[in-house]
């Protein structure tokens, strides 16, 4: 006896496994790393140009919210960093059984959260 499907998708009731945020996760840090890439190239030019401009660089990387959305990128870019190493393993068949996938997505989000912990605290030392 079969059971009878959903006829519709309850979205708020699915609660996916943890590989699962770490796949969506890869793909938004992605995009978010794509779309504010001319934000950071702005803001690196800056320190180059001249005097004036650095101080400029200065003035806006001192505003606290545009220091959340560097940090945030910088999360962006070690979580994409580390995904793609995981799924560079996956498409190599390595990693595959259900315990092994889910202890390296947990690795892959601690890791992530951990190297920018890291990193902001060294440059906040510096």
């Amino acid at each position: 006896m079969q059971k009878e499907r959903p006829k519709f998708l309850e979205l708020t009731s699915i609660r996916l496994p943890i590989p699962g945020i770490v796949s969506i996760l890869h793909r938004v840090s992605g995009v978010g790393i794509f779309l504010c890439l001319p934000l950071l190239l702005w803001l690196f030019s800056g320190t180059l140009a001249t005097e004036s401009g650095f101080e400029t660089y200065r003035a806006w990387v001192s505003n606290p919210l545009i220091i959340l959305i560097l940090i945030g990128l910088l999360w962006a870019y070690n979580h994409h960093f580390l995904a793609g190493i995981r799924f560079l393993f996956l498409d190599m068949h390595k990693g595959l059984e259900l315990q092994t996938a889910r202890a390296t997505a947990k690795m892959v989000f601690v890791g992530g959260l951990v190297l920018t912990a890291l990193i902001v605290a060294g440059v906040w030392v510096l």
